[in-house]
């Protein structure tokens, strides 16, 4: 048996396609609501967030549903994660100011550091955020099956998110996302949450307790499990048959007049062919 000397520069490896998710989330003082659990009242009270609230001891927290909602997410992509494709997962928070609190990182590798609540909600510099992270071709490359953006939010954003959030839906690589809108306290603004997923086929998604946010969380991330196995992971299955089995009340909007559509890529797109 002839022997040759194994030339390691003559090999590549495969490397992994991702899927980048993104996720927009309200971190506003009103997330530090009490939704459950054994609490103490101390008769205190603050003003946050537009509104006087008590402070209290104990009890399950809005921001605490939300922390095991994303963990869970996470730790699920990390199980589906294979070797033709990756989740390339990140996350933007926004309250009292917007910040990029996981910056795009494979799913299987991410080290998740908790949630905490702050200030009010300027839902239109998360937007700007995420428009530049996506806008980037180092960040978010054009190889990369079509990103999906995740926008969740419990209350009403903090003015100048209208030039922001026009631009993310009507404009450049960002308009091409699958975009899905999460509402998850009575009160949220849900107009805004309408116009973010504007030329999607997606629903607005409502929950309001701690079973229906966490119930929503794990039928989105079936949704985008779904879409990494499909013959096409840049077509994006229809939401509503993921949600089906959850009562309407619980998780979609009620039906209002539709929004415009974001229009339609432009003739030469460069990344035409991508996404």
């Amino acid at each position: 048996m002839a022997l040759k000397r194994f030339d390691p520069s003559k090999f590549t490896a495969n490397t992994a396609k991702p899927l980048p998710v993104m996720l927009l989330l309200d971190v506003s003082a009103s997330m530090g609501e009490v939704l459950d659990g054994t609490y103490a009242r101390t008769g205190r009270t603050v003003y946050e967030d537009g509104q006087k609230w008590e402070l209290v001891e104990g009890g399950r927290t809005r921001i605490d549903v939300l922390n095991e909602a994303v963990r869970e997410m996470i730790a699920s992509f990390a199980r589906e994660e294979q070797l033709e494709h990756e989740f390339l997962v990140s996350v933007i928070t926004f309250g009292g100011s917007a910040l990029v609190h996981l910056p795009p990182v494979k799913a299987s590798k991410v080290e998740w550091k908790p949630l905490t609540v702050a200030g009010e909600t300027p839902l239109g510099e998360a937007i700007t955020l995420a428009k530049k992270l996506i806008e980037d071709k180092e960040t978010t490359p054009s190889r990369a099956f079509r990103p999906v953006v995740i926008l969740v939010s419990d209350g009403r954003p903090d003015a100048g998110w209208e030039a922001p959030l026009e631009a993310f839906v009507a404009s450049g690589r960002s308009m091409k996302c699958d975009r899905i809108a999460l509402s998850i306290a009575e009160g949220t603004d849900e107009q805004v949450l309408r116009r973010f997923i504007a030329g999607t086929p997606n629903p607005l998604l409502r929950a309001t307790d701690a079973g229906q946010i966490l119930e929503t969380f794990r039928r989105v991330t079936m949704s985008v499990t779904l879409r990494s196995k499909s013959k096409d992971p840049n077509q994006a299955p229809a939401i509503e048959s993921v949600v089906a089995a959850a009562p309407p009340a619980q998780t979609q909007a009620p039906a209002q007049p539709p929004l415009p559509a974001a229009p339609p890529r432009p003739v030469g797109d460069p990344d035409d062919g991508y996404w």
